[in-house]
Parts: C-alpha cells; structure tokens; sequence
C-alpha cells in the first residue's frame, strides 16, 4: 500500500505537505533564515513521537471510562552537546492522584505501543529521486 504527500514550496522558507483534506505547514525560526511562521519539519516529527502516544494512552483512557482531562504528557528531548544530534527522548505521563493505581503500568505500555516510534526502532528506507515533469 502507499500514500501520496504532495509537497509545495510556499516562499522563503516556508514548506507544505498536502494529504488527504489536510495540509501541514511548515517554517524556519528567523535565526535559520525563516519567518517562523509555523514549526520546523524537524519539531513537527518531535510532536509526532508525543501526540503519538498521547493517542495511545487517551484510547486506553476512554475504553476504561477514565476522563483525560488532567492527563498529560511531558515529552523532553536531550541532544548531544557536539553533534547537536537528539540521544534520547522521554515521554512522562502525567497522572491525577485519583488515576487507578492498577492501570499505571498498563498506561505506560499503551503509550509504548505507539506506532512512530516503532518506526524509529525499525526505520523505513528512505529513496531520493529526481524527475522532470
């Protein structure tokens, strides 16, 4: 099966991506010659790792019948001094004292289950090619 992101070039720095009915936009903060106007590609593929899992667990959440609403996730990204490279990236769920003890570790493995970042662990080949219209 595959799928067809139309990608656009907007001005400047800007880049989109058009999919399905969706189009997500993207930029460069000014100190990369952007007119930050929207995320980076790079903060946008961040976000995908949280909101990832964030559905995991809102779905776990909802079959359960427990409500989300003070529910969140801290998702903190360390990079390499040097390279400027991203080493690791936690995702803390942040529970209400009232969540079910007995679901907590069930909660984490729901956000683990996460499909972006199974595609991390096993990453997809990537082709580059050129043509002419």
């Amino acid at each position: 099966m595959e799928s067809n992101f139309n990608i656009t070039f907007d001005g400047n720095k800007k880049v989109s991506a058009h999919f399905r009915e969706f189009t997500v936009h993207t930029d460069q903060p000014e100190k990369g010659g952007g007119e930050n106007t929207a995320p980076s590609p790079f903060e946008i593929f961040l976000a995908s790792i949280g909101t990832c899992a964030g559905f995991y667990v809102a779905s776990f959440c909802q079959s359960r019948s427990i409500p989300t609403g003070n529910i969140s996730i801290i998702q903190t990204i360390f990079r390499n001094d040097t390279t400027h490279m991203v080493e690791k990236i936690t995702l803390d769920i942040v529970l209400p004292p009232d969540f079910p003890e007995k679901y907590k570790a069930a909660v984490i493995k729901a956000a683990d289950t996460c499909s972006v970042k199974k595609h991390l662990l096993a990453p997809p080949e990537i082709q580059v090619n050129a043509k002419t219209q």
